[in-house]
């Protein structure tokens, strides 16, 4: 047992700050209503990585995680460049064509690289269970001044995630807050891309808030309940992965899933009895 939980130690310090960031971030994208805009940041993040690897870089190296960061402020930035007061294009439609590009380019790149089918599995399903002390400590380190600019800006942003027609400010101040936003999302997301996996960081993002959103309003208390869903979905689901020998990522993602629905039906119960 002691071995078990020193072997976990790293994994579920890990899921303590991604559920944190992760929980933080997902109350600005679900109320914003862009869902889909992590998994596409997470793909062509991965698309970077894989540039980096074609490039002759090694897996896990900063190069790879730099090139692959690149990436993301660019498609992040232009993303951001299109908020307009009156969108022509939907927004939705900008991220899903993103998200398909991505996919489509990483492909192409795999068929370029030895074992590249291998790793767009690996990258899409994660396995947090092998994440390293350096790798906790490093993401802590990036972590805390992207928390401290978000603490600073606090009030901007949530004006802009709210904001659903009307802008909070001028359009050019909301652009350089949408940068700032977006470019600090974007780091947190390559580098939990890196530990967790794609599917790992949607499900992370959205689920825990989701299950938030039911029952609370509030900001302060949407953020604790969704760090404290994510956190403990993530633990159960590692424990369930190594003691039965399935994949850690799937195995969240499955977990906090059905808890989305599972908390759905007890939210309508009540309800559905005063309508009765």
């Amino acid at each position: 047992m002691i071995q078990t939980l020193i072997f976990l130690s790293a994994p579920i310090t890990a899921c303590v700050l991604l559920a944190g960031m992760l929980s933080y971030f997902g109350n600005h994208i679900l109320t914003r209503g862009i869902i889909f805009i992590d998994i596409s940041l997470a793909q062509i993040a991965a698309l970077g990585t894989m540039l980096g690897l074609l490039l002759g870089y090694t897996e896990g190296s900063s190069s790879v995680e730099i090139i692959s960061l690149l990436f993301t402020i660019v498609v992040i930035t232009l993303f951001a460049l299109t908020k307009r007061e009156k969108q022509t294009i939907p927004q939705e439609a900008i991220i899903g064509i993103i998200y398909a590009l991505g996919l489509g380019l990483a492909m192409l790149l795999a068929e370029k690289i030895p074992g590249g089918s291998n790793y767009i599995t690996k990258t899409i399903s994660g396995n947090i269970l092998w994440v390293t002390w350096k790798q906790v400590l490093s993401s802590l380190l990036i972590f805390i001044p992207i928390s401290v600019i978000h603490m600073i800006f606090q009030k901007q942003f949530i004006a802009i995630s709210e904001s659903k027609r009307k802008l909070p400010f001028s359009i050019s101040h909301v652009r350089k807050f949408e940068m700032l936003f977006y470019m600090t999302f974007s780091i947190v997301v390559v580098r939990a891309v890196m530990i967790g996996g794609i599917f790992f960081v949607f499900v992370l993002l959205i689920a825990p808030t989701a299950i938030a959103t039911l029952f609370h309003s509030a900001w302060r208390l949407r953020f604790i309940w969704s760090w404290s869903i994510g956190l403990a979905g993530t633990i159960v689901g590692i424990y369930l992965s190594y003691q039965f020998n399935i994949s850690n990522g799937p195995a969240i993602v499955c977990l906090l899933g059905g808890l989305v629905y599972l908390m759905t039906f007890v939210k309508m119960a009540p309800h559905r009895q005063s309508v009765k």
